[in-house]
């Protein structure tokens, strides 16, 4: 569009085109009367801005149109005026130009430049612009002489015009800038002009978006002159212009940078502009304009000097400010500059370029060290780098005593540690892992160590008290012969730590280490032990170990501050709570005393009668102010994870995040300093309890999760999605102290509240599970408290297991939820790391996901059941995962079809297992099945018989092994049993009936499909005992009161499924010559050495055991040619090989003759066996020798004969007739009555361990007291029945071998509970009983140093057997023969350690048998 005067011109010309004729006959006659007119008006200026089209004059009567040019009609003036002036045309028109361009660009009233032209000034100098390229054209503009004149302007121009001259061609800024003669006045009008440019960012949106092109092409023209590689020439065109493009740039970093700590100070408008000039650091801006090189050489140059800048702080201020410089607390400035210098670099390049400044510069110390922070921030590969850069100046360092590459290594490690463990170690780990061992760079030499020690002993002045603390609790490792080195430097550090007020032993119980934060004040951390304290009673209801010794060893702490703390006054809730019960288990333990003690709790009766007028605790509280800052940083998030361009910002985002965390849950952190070590954390899984402020914080972290997750998905799928929410979990995941409460949360969520979820929070938290897997370094391990109802951990937890637990398979709903939230999160790890191999997807993804994948899909679908299944080789659609319709049941199947995760599965990290499986269909409640009972039947015997029993071993199945499978169900089932709370004592009524079917049938069909095997003594071991026993070998549970009762249960366990199998599985027939006969050896040798010691009785089996085992050997009887003699053959063996069984037999006879006898009725229809007929001829003489005096007759082993009679005593009532009946025993019956005595002492001391069972305690002392007056009477020897076997005596072997090893242990208190029929006649007549005695004493009195097997005060006090034990021995030794302590010398020492004043009272009384001992052969061998 033309100017005023242009539209005047053109209005003349072509109204009077249509008015007239052309008087002229040709267009040179018009341009010469054109130019007589204007030469009298003309104004060559103005003339300048004519440059519209040609004018066509309309002609009237058939007169041909011209054309008339405006661009030659203005060389035709130019020309004249230059030949009248007599100066050359091009001269003429660039003056000319210079001077309309000055007025089009006259400044307004503004006093500050102004860089931008209006719209009318910018439309008037595009329209002179193009005439000046027309002139250009026909070579009448002369570009020097235009430059030239630009730079004698009155005022310089407008720095969009210039830009405008450059962006149109008329002269390039290179050009312009080498015209000027003076480059100081150049840089200044570019500083100032660009400054002024950069004010605009407040300005409209269209002015900053013109501003901005402007300053990138003045960016641009910079770097390609200033930073212009010599090889490529361009920086022989220009002398002046690189300098002035250096000056330039470094004016305006300098004049960033001169900001940088004065952020508060500049008001907003000028930070504004500076962050607008930052954008000359994108590297987007200059794309193919700009060489890489020169691009490298510009921010490598910029990063260089900003490290350099102003470098006035000595290494003492870095020391004590650099807590200051952590990444939030830096100015936005650098840091906005620092991420952009960073986009240019790789990780590694930018810590290379750091190191080089580092060891060739004086740098700002500041700037370096925030420069650190914002490496580990937003650099993830950052944190192994520099643990390399730190190795290699600690190297450098110890190398050549160098203590600036000391100091450097330091103050890096402190300042990336200052960012969190999220990005890097903490100090204290570092510091221990280079210097905590004989290995580190310090152990090389004494002037290794000297250095560092002069070294730290230098920092001691400007330490803080975290650093010392740190030195003195976790010292260099330090030879013994210098150690005095080590001691000298914590006095010097003691020294500097009580001049900051801080005493070592104020130092808190549970103070944390690594925390980027100042030292608290005891008060504070007082009040952090006492709640940690107080978390730790909570769950183990002890003392912690750490207040005992803090009782003991650091009295003035727990004196002054740790009792304080605990003991503020408060009113006292009506029901004791955690902290009432703390308080009263340390004062019962003397450990608060009785005055301070007394003072609270009057303190607190005051308080309550306070209550109405102060009812609220003094308790600190959280703002909201930064709570508010949490949710909105945030919120600034989910706008920069939603947008793929701004990812590079999230690091940073997510950094301020982290300090507003810190900020609502108060800067020091509540966790101890065992956490520093990975100590465990606890968590009350079946009972998860939270504070209200931390689940209030969780939540909202869950929350933006989730909704981030979503966001982002709405527009990307995972793999587009960056690093962003990885991140976000990590953060989370460094602030240890929020952990507890948000494993607590993941537990209300997942365990409790999982089924209720919608499909958005399972896809949240489906992809949150994945990222803590990813960080699960982070997170130290769990101990999981799941309830006594549920399965217990027997080991800690790492996260992964932890989710894995949490994920559980037992309801409808609850096999619901775990399909759905296994498939959201392996869709999401597959389409998340699409491009991730086999190998890195094992180590990402947790196993235990994709094995209870394995096993919920093919329990709904059936037609995931097939041997093969069609391969989906469609990728997966994550959007398929957020529709609203989704159905879970059709979801898992098209994932457990992909052929992405059939690979997976073949992994053998990833294949479930046969074991697996049992243990996950035993954790199902059958009535709340999804399956019907028909389904589920068919289900098992899919899974059973078509996959895992033919499967391989590899792959976790059975090799077609039927033995192998059974082996598998019984050791699962058991292993399930043991973790239930079980409702019956050793009963399996909780285990899947279901499975217990599917044994039994495998049992069966083992028993039908195997013939009897030939050669007893070659065939291998029964493999239901082998099975049983190998489980009781190697066990460890920590104490031996653990392993006593982890062995009875798990022993009652073995009984309820030997009951539960077929009865003839416990027998194995085989051939033996030409005939079959039964093979009970393995069910003998398990009963003698494992089955027997639940007996609560002490020498018999339980009933079922019993009953199952003779109807079991009566069905494999069948097996031989003659039963009858099979059966007679076994229980002949029983007499010397498992005498139990028969002793079983006598106690349950009364139940037992009638099932027996019917059984054999039904199988054979003939007499009862021989031996099976003895049993019962002995019940029948017991109770008629009891009832009606007939004689006892003895045949047979007498122990037989024995048990028949005294479990026939037992069951009658008692009326005084076993008193005549002794009395008309026999003659010979010495070992009959020995053994009668025997099971009268085993019913003795059943009633003092186990008095439930029945047997009373006074009845059987009674029963066994006649039984010893009768030996005694009949004068038989008798106490060689209290030895074993192995202490020479196997007279009563059958009978030891019988004893549970309970009883056997026990047999000392049954020996001292018959002191009342001990006469002095016995002393004289058995020279044996001294030593018995005092052998039985021993052992006595080792039970009770031993603490185990004695019974329980409430049933009899081990004191009082043990004093009345002592009190018999005191009086019977003066009364013994010489003869009776010639064997005791073996005994003697034992009983001088165990208690002296018997020895004393043996060695008195065994002098005179010195002699004999040497000439007389011992009695007992």
């Amino acid at each position: 569009m033309a100017g005023a005067g242009g539209s005047a011109l053109r209005e003349l010309l072509a109204g009077r085109a249509r008015k007239q004729k052309s008087t002229f006959g040709s267009t040179a006659e018009l341009r010469a009367a054109a130019l007589r007119l204007l030469d009298r008006h003309q104004n060559l200026s103005d003339l300048l801005l004519e440059v519209e089209d040609s004018v066509k004059p309309a002609g009237e009567g058939g007169i041909e149109h011209q054309e008339l040019s405006s661009e030659s009609f203005i060389v035709s003036v130019l020309q004249e005026q230059a030949s009248r002036l007599g100066v050359p045309a091009a001269v003429l028109a660039a003056k000319n130009a210079v001077t309309k361009m000055e007025q089009i660009c006259q400044p307004s009233a503004s006093p500050s430049p102004v860089p931008l032209l209006n719209l009318d000034q910018r439309e008037r100098l595009s329209c002179l612009l193009r005439t000046v390229k027309d002139l250009l054209a026909n070579n009448v503009f002369s570009r020097s002489h235009f430059c030239q004149e630009i730079w004698k302007m009155k005022d310089l121009p407008v720095l969009e015009a210039v830009w405008q001259l450059h962006r149109n061609g008329i002269t390039g800024l290179g050009d312009l800038l080498e015209s000027n003669v003076d480059s100081r006045a150049v840089e200044e009008w570019l500083c100032s002009s660009l400054r002024a440019l950069c004010e605009q960012a407040e300005g409209p949106p269209q002015d900053v978006e013109h501003a901005g092109r402007v300053l990138s092409d003045f960016a641009i023209m910079f770097l390609q002159n200033g930073f212009q590689p010599l090889e490529l020439g361009r920086k022989l065109e220009f002398k002046k212009v690189p300098h002035i493009c250096h000056a330039v740039l470094q004016r305006m970093l300098t004049w960033v940078l001169d900001a940088v700590g004065k952020e508060k100070e500049e008001d907003v408008s000028t930070l504004q502009a500076m962050r607008f000039w930052l954008n000359v650091f994108d590297v987007s801006i200059y794309k193919s304009a700009v060489h890489p090189d020169s691009l490298q050489q510009f921010f490598r140059h910029t990063l260089t000097e900003v490290l350099t800048y102003n470098p006035l702080l000595k290494v003492s201020d870095a020391i004590h400010k650099q807590r200051e410089w952590s990444f939030t607390r830096t100015c936005s400035l650098l840091t906005t500059l620092y991420r952009k210098l960073f986009v240019a670099f790789s990780a590694k390049e930018s810590i290379c370029q750091l190191q080089r400044v580092l060891e060739t510069h004086e740098v700002n110390w500041q700037h370096v060290l925030s420069c650190v922070s914002a490496l580990v921030v937003c650099q993830a590969e950052a944190e192994q780098l520099f643990k390399d850069l730190l190795s290699h100046l600690l190297i450098k360092a110890f190398e050549n005593y160098d203590m600036e590459n000391m100091i450097t290594a330091f103050l890096i490690a402190r300042q990336a540690a200052l960012e969190g463990p999220a990005v890097f170690m903490p100090y204290s780990e570092w510091f221990k892992a280079s210097f905590g061992n004989a290995s580190g760079h310090h152990g090389s030499s004494k002037k290794a160590l000297v250095f560092l020690f002069e070294f730290l002993s230098e920092l001691v002045p400007f330490e803080g008290a975290p650093y010392l603390k740190v030195h003195i609790m976790y010292p260099p490792f330090v030879p013994t012969k210098h150690r005095s080195i080590l001691l000298e430097y914590i006095t010097l550090a003691k020294t500097r730590l009580a001049d900051l007020k801080v005493a070592i032993e104020d130092m808190g119980l549970y103070e944390d280490l690594s925390s980027t934060h100042e030292s608290v004040q005891p008060q504070g951390q007082a009040l952090r032990d006492v709640e940690k304290a107080l978390q730790i009673f909570e769950n183990t209801r002890k003392i912690p170990t750490s207040v005992i010794e803090a009782s003991i060893f650091r009295r003035p702490y727990y004196t002054s501050w740790f009792l304080p703390a605990l003991l503020r006054p408060r009113v006292l809730p009506k029901a004791p709570d955690v902290r009432m019960a703390f308080i009263d288990s340390l004062k019962r333990a003397d450990k608060i005393p009785s005055n301070l003690y007394s003072t609270y709790i009057q303190a607190c009766r005051s308080r309550k009668e306070k209550m109405l007028q102060d009812e609220s605790k003094v308790e600190p509280g959280h703002s909201k102010e930064p709570a508010e800052q949490l949710k909105a940083e945030l919120a600034a998030l989910r706008m920069l994870i939603v947008d793929q361009a701004k990812h590079e910002d999230v690091p940073a985002q997510i950094a301020v995040i982290s300090d507003r965390l810190s900020s609502v849950l108060g800067h020091n952190s509540d966790e101890n300093e065992a956490a520093t070590l990975n100590s465990r954390i606890q968590v009350d899984v079946f009972d998860p309890k939270l504070e209200p402020c931390h689940q209030s914080v969780v939540d909202l972290l869950l929350t933006s999760f989730c909704q981030n997750l979503i966001a982002a998905s709405y527009f990307n799928p995972p793999d587009r999605q960056g690093p962003c929410l990885s991140l976000f979990v990590k953060m989370i995941c460094g602030h240890r102290n929020l952990i507890p409460a948000l494993l607590g949360r993941l537990c209300q969520l997942i365990y409790h509240q999982g089924p209720s979820l919608n499909d958005a929070h399972i896809l949240g938290l489906a992809a949150f599970m994945i990222h803590s897997c990813e960080s699960g370094s982070l997170i130290p391990e769990i101990e999981a408290d799941f309830g006594v109802s549920q399965p217990v951990a027997e080991k800690a937890l790492s996260i992964s297991e932890f989710w894995s637990c949490l994920l559980v398979c037992r309801t409808e709903k609850s096999l619901s939820f775990c399909t759905r939230f296994c498939t959201a999160a392996i869709s999401y790890v597959m389409c998340k790391f699409s491009s991730f191999s086999c190998d890195q997807l094992c180590a990402l993804v947790p196993p235990s996901l994709v094995k209870k994948l394995q096993y919920v899909v093919p329990r709904l679908s059936v037609e995931a059941r097939g041997a093969t299944c069609k391969e989906d080789q469609a990728d997966l659609v994550w959007s398929s995962l957020t529709c609203p319709s989704l159905n879970y049941r059709r979801a898992s199947l098209c994932l457990w079809k992909h052929t992405r995760f059939r690979e997976l599965l073949k992994e053998k990290a990833f294949q479930l297992s046969f074991r697996e499986w049992l243990l996950l269909e035993l954790e199902v409640h059958p009535e709340k099945d999804v399956l019907s009972a028909s389904e589920r039947q068919d289900f098992h015997y899919w899974a059973i018989y078509q996959w895992y029993l033919p499967a391989p071993s590899a792959s976790g199945g059975c090799d077609g092994d039927l033995e192998k499978a059974c082996g598998i169900i019984i050791d699962c089932i058991l292993d399930f049993s043991q973790r239930l709370d079980l409702g019956s004592y050793g009963q399996l009524k909780s285990v899947s009936p279901d499975i217990l079917c599917k044994l039994q049938e495998m049992i069966l069909e083992l028993g039908c499909r195997q013939r009897p095997r030939s050669g007893c003594s070659d065939a291998k071991r029964h493999f239901l005992f082998e099975i049983l026993q190998d489980r009781l070998k190697d066990r460890n549970h920590g104490s031996a009161l653990g392993e006593q009762l982890w062995r009875q249960q798990e022993l009652l366990l073995h009984r309820r499924i030997l009951v539960g199998l077929p009865a003839s599985a416990l027998i194995v027939s085989c051939r033996k010559g030409r005939k079959t006969v039964l093979d009970c050896e393995d069910f003998f040798h398990y009963v003698n050495s494992e089955l027997k010691n639940v007996c609560s009785r002490g020498y018999a089996l339980s009933y079922d055991i019993t009953a199952h085992f003779f109807r079991g050997l009566l069905n494999a009887s069948l097996d031989c040619e003659e039963s009858a003699e099979g059966v007679n053959d076994v229980l002949t063996t029983c007499q010397t090989k498992c005498p139990i069984v028969l002793f079983s037999a006598a106690l349950w006879w009364p139940q037992l003759e009638p099932v027996l006898c019917s059984q054999w009725k039904r199988l054979f229809g003939a007499p009862l066996p021989e031996e099976l007929e003895r049993l019962r001829e002995c019940q029948s003489s017991a109770a008629g020798f009891l009832s009606s005096g007939r004689v006892f007759p003895l045949s047979g082993p007498p122990w037989i004969s024995a048990a028949f009679l005294h479990c026939t005593v037992q069951q009658q009532p008692s009326h005084g007739r076993e008193r005549n009946a002794l009395k008309r025993l026999g003659t010979d019956t010495e070992q009959f009555l020995v053994s009668l005595l025997f099971f009268s002492l085993m019913d003795l001391i059943s009633a003092k361990i186990a008095p439930k069972e029945g047997v009373d305690f006074q009845t059987s002392l009674e029963w066994s007291l006649e039984i010893l007056q009768c030996l005694e009477q009949k004068g038989t020897s008798w106490p060689l029945l209290f030895q074993s076997a192995a202490e020479g005596s196997r007279k009563y072997c059958v009978l030891h071998s019988a004893a549970s090893d309970r009883h056997s242990r026990l047999l000392p208190v049954a020996f001292y509970s018959l002191t009342p029929g001990f006469h002095h006649e016995l002393l004289t007549r058995e020279h044996s009983f001294l030593y018995v005695a005092l052998n039985l004493y021993i052992q006595l009195l080792q039970l009770f140093v031993e603490g185990k097997d004695l019974p329980q005060p409430d049933q009899a006090d081990p004191l009082e057997v043990i004093s009345a034990a002592r009190q018999f021995l005191l009086g019977a030794i003066p009364h013994c023969p010489a003869k009776s302590f010639g064997n005791i010398g073996l005994l003697l020492e034992a009983c001088e350690k165990l208690d002296p004043e018997v020895g004393a009272t043996l060695r008195h009384f065994s002098q005179p048998a010195a002699s004999m001992e040497l000439d007389e052969e011992l009695f007992l061998f």
